[in-house]
């Protein structure tokens, strides 16, 4: 998957501590932490209508147990007390930039839809696609090829936000996320194109 190109920033778009960092490169030469330039190219992207699909929060383990059963969540592996507050501060995080949020797809796994709730409280609509495929691989290409028609769907004005699972993102972008993690698209003149990437240390 293509990276876009550097878009462009203003200070009024930036943390007070990212914009002290700029002021840095001009006083003493120092260069900015791609990290900083990728997260902000991403919060930009989301800012005018982009997509991220987002990694279900903190839900330590593998897989799912052997009874798995789609709702009811006892047979699940859920999101623990740090995952539960990581999805909250997601949440805050995208209300406190101001990022205008249209819709919120989520699998049908409870730690997908649980991070949802914490994070955008009663937006989100569950969407089988973005379900996981992790233990029924035969699943996956069809899954996929679903779930990107979803987002090359995607038109705004606000951002798309997804709720889904290590295994659909890989598939989707290349990419390994961490929990809670967020990857970041947006529309290029050759489809989908990643925008940068938004760390769980992103979100206070």
């Amino acid at each position: 998957m293509e990276v876009v190109a550097h878009a462009g920033w203003s200070s009024e778009m930036l943390p007070v501590r990212q914009w002290a960092a700029i002021c840095l490169v001009f006083v003493f030469g120092l260069a900015i932490p791609p990290a900083v330039e990728a997260e902000e190219e991403a919060w930009l992207a989301l800012s005018d209508g982009g997509i991220v699909l987002f990694r279900h929060a903190l839900a330590p383990g593998t897989g799912d147990p052997r009874n798995f059963r789609i709702g009811d969540c006892e047979t699940q592996r859920n999101l623990d007390a740090a995952g539960r507050d990581d999805a909250r501060k997601i949440g805050n995080t995208f209300r406190d930039r101001g990022i205008r949020v249209d819709q919120v797809l989520t699998s049908e796994w409870c730690r997908c839809w649980e991070t949802a709730e914490l994070a955008f409280p009663g937006q989100w609509t569950r969407e089988p696609a973005f379900n996981s495929f992790f233990q029924n691989r035969s699943a996956g290409p069809a899954q996929t090829a679903a779930a990107r028609t979803i987002l090359e769907q995607w038109q705004g004005p606000g951002a798309l936000v997804v709720i889904t699972h290590q295994v659909n993102i890989t598939a989707l972008t290349d990419i390994f996320p961490a929990s809670g993690e967020g990857i970041v698209l947006r529309s290029g003149p050759d489809g989908l194109v990643l925008a940068g990437r938004l760390p769980v240390s992103a979100f206070r």
